[in-house]
């Protein structure tokens, strides 16, 4: 069999150390030692301001008075440099803290990118919130916890489209300032006026203040069934994942990065992996306003028609919606791989299918493929963790841990969880002294809650693959565990390309069930008009019939009752953020999507449902 060619990419850290200690206890880390890195996130902006003062730090496109969207943008280092300086000395003036520090209620914006740079510079924590708190929910219960929790002082909304939410949940101690727009009832302060206080020599004395234990931000967990919390972010925790990143994936320091990314910002991927690469390499990066939705995907497309990435950021989702478009879009396979060095996924499994279908694009247009980069991490690492060590990666893999982290493999429940000790993992959550203690171990492990085993027993340089998490996986009514990461992946892989997750019923039931959220492919099936409920998709015939194939298959390569697929329903209703079914990277919560929809898990297991599909072999 010959090898498949691949765009040349190194791989940093291909060589690992295992020491063994107590009983089903094991430590692993890389051979290779961390190298120094900057006290401040800022000591990196100023460079990149001072080296290349002209080029484009940030883009958007403009939103024109129709709605539509458009050229772009942009925003220079030195520019970005200049109204940091003068938003931190406004900050500086409110004498805004820790305590009391800035929230934004925003997308990924201009607005919200200079904010940030101002708040790192004055030393004022900034706290990014999910849109969906102020946006989608009803009873901002969600926004309400995080206010409390972090009592800002003031609190940067992107436009009127959030004043619902302001008035809902804020009082006359909190600031208003808003990028465009109003509050009705209530006086706003705005943006450019935050940006029109000339800076002073305090900004540079605010400056030298901060250091690596200087909070940056707080960034709250999705949150399941418990309310979200908030992970305290330092410089150095940033700093020095920034550092591991740049070891583990040289491609970063290679050329200037372009990035072409939606990511949000109140999520780690978004907020700390993409926009603090882009300030700590000097790149550019082109805020996305796409999605991988239905309704949004063309925006993403049209952007990638456009703008050339040199490393290119998704979640699974974004990159099945790509790799259908590839199949007959000249011009965006044309744009996206003429300069790409790696493509790189996370949030959850990205199906075989989907790989193997961005590879045939691939070598259609340039005769190889682009490695698609994956790994491990979480808000609380950083969130750069685990890194793949060889271009030929597969569904699940992981690979070794980066620089300077220290991995603590735990046998549990027959299962390894994977802990974690280093420089980029946080000191705590804010204010919870008690959910900080728990989630350390006696040896200052952070428990992630993620189950690993190695790729090749036989080689432990290939690093590890995910084992889902122990969180998640349950057990029969026979007391046989069910582990759900794996069995997920396996329904994915065989229902591709209709299936966009699954979830897993029976716990301390005789069987395992699985509730199924279908992809928009499933209406090709139905062959019904477009305008049909989804409802009346999902029980149409040949719907029914290609969902029947995929429990059958299933079950002919089960080997017992814990991964045979006894019953399944398919969704009309998709999973929500707002109820935490969803998180802001499109990962399905099982525990939290279990939770909402119990009446259809007993009626599942029950036999009340109208259309419940089971094995025929």
């Amino acid at each position: 069999m010959t090898q498949a060619k691949f765009r040349p990419l190194k791989f940093g850290v291909t060589r690992v150390e295992v020491r063994d200690g107590q009983s089903g206890t094991h430590y692993l880390k890389a051979e290779q030692a961390l190298q120094d890195f900057p006290d401040r996130m800022t000591d990196r902006l100023r460079h990149w301001a001072e080296q290349a003062p002209e080029r484009t730090m940030f883009a958007r496109r403009v939103k024109q008075a129709d709605g539509s969207l458009g050229d772009w943008r942009h925003i220079s280092y030195q520019e970005a440099w200049t109204t940091a300086r003068n938003i931190a000395q406004g900050l500086i003036d409110r004498g805004l803290n820790a305590e009391r520090p800035v929230a934004i209620l925003s997308e990924n914006s201009l607005e919200h990118a200079m904010l940030a740079l101002g708040c790192m510079l004055a030393g004022v924590p900034f706290v990014p919130t999910s849109p969906p708190y102020s946006l989608i929910s009803v009873d901002y219960d969600k926004l309400k916890h995080v206010l409390k929790t972090v009592t800002p002082a003031l609190v940067f909304a992107q436009d009127e489209r959030y004043a619902k939410a302001i008035t809902a949940t804020m009082g006359d101690d909190i600031e208003v300032v808003m990028a465009s727009g109003s509050v009705p009832g209530r006086t706003t302060t705005s943006f450019a006026q935050l940006c029109a206080v000339p800076a002073t020599d305090a900004v540079d004395r605010a400056i030298a203040a901060t250091g690596p234990d200087t909070i940056v931000k707080f960034l709250f967990t999705s949150g399941s069934t418990k309310l979200p919390k908030a992970v305290i972010n330092t410089n150095r925790m940033c700093c020095a994942n920034q550092q591991q990143m740049t070891q583990s994936m040289p491609v970063l320091a290679e050329k200037p990065l372009v990035l072409v990314d939606w990511l949000p910002w109140n999520h780690t991927f978004g907020g700390n992996h993409n926009f603090g690469m882009v300030m700590f390499h000097g790149g550019t990066l082109y805020i996305d306003d796409g999605k991988p939705t239905p309704a949004l995907m063309h925006e993403t497309l049209r952007n990638l028609r456009e703008i050339a990435p040199t490393v290119y950021f998704n979640v699974p989702t974004g990159f099945e919606a790509i790799a259908n478009a590839m199949k007959t879009d000249d011009g965006l396979r044309n744009t996206l791989l003429s300069r790409v060095k790696m493509f790189f996924y996370a949030g959850a499994a990205l199906a075989q299918p989907i790989w193997d279908s961005l590879y045939e694009s691939q070598e259609r247009e340039i005769g190889e493929r682009i490695v698609m980069g994956t790994g491990l991490g979480m808000t609380e690492s950083g969130p750069f963790g685990l890194f793949v060590t060889n271009p030929n990666v597969r569904a699940g893999d992981l690979g070794v841990p980066t620089p300077g982290l220290e991995l603590k493999l735990v046998d549990t429940d027959g299962k390894t969880e994977v802990r974690y000790r280093g420089p980029n993992i946080t000191p705590g959550y804010w204010r919870a002294p008690n959910e900080t203690a728990e989630a350390f171990d006696e040896e200052g492990f952070f428990k992630t809650g993620d189950a690993v085993k190695w790729i090749d027993e036989t080689d432990v340089h290939l690093g590890l693959k995910f084992d889902g998490r122990i969180a998640e996986d349950f057990k029969l009514a026979t007391g046989t565990f069910v582990s759900v990461g794996p069995l997920r992946g396996k329904i994915i892989a065989a229902g591709a390309p209709y299936i966009q997750d699954a979830v897993l019923t029976g716990i301390n039931l005789k069987e395992v069930g699985a509730m199924v959220f279908t992809t928009p492919r499933v209406r090709e099936l139905a062959g019904l008009p477009e305008s049909t409920p989804l409802a009346d998709v999902l029980a149409a015939p040949a719907v029914l019939a290609k969902f029947q194939e995929v429990v059958n298959e299933l079950s002919a390569h089960s080997t017992g009752s814990a991964n045979r697929i006894a019953r399944m329903c398919l969704l009309s209703e998709p999973p929500t953020i707002d109820k935490g079914e969803i998180t802001d990277k499109g990962s399905i919560n099982q525990r939290s999507v279990l939770h909402h929809r119990a009446d259809t898990v007993a009626a599942l297991h029950e036999d009340r449902l109208h259309y419940i599909l089971k094995p025929q072999v």
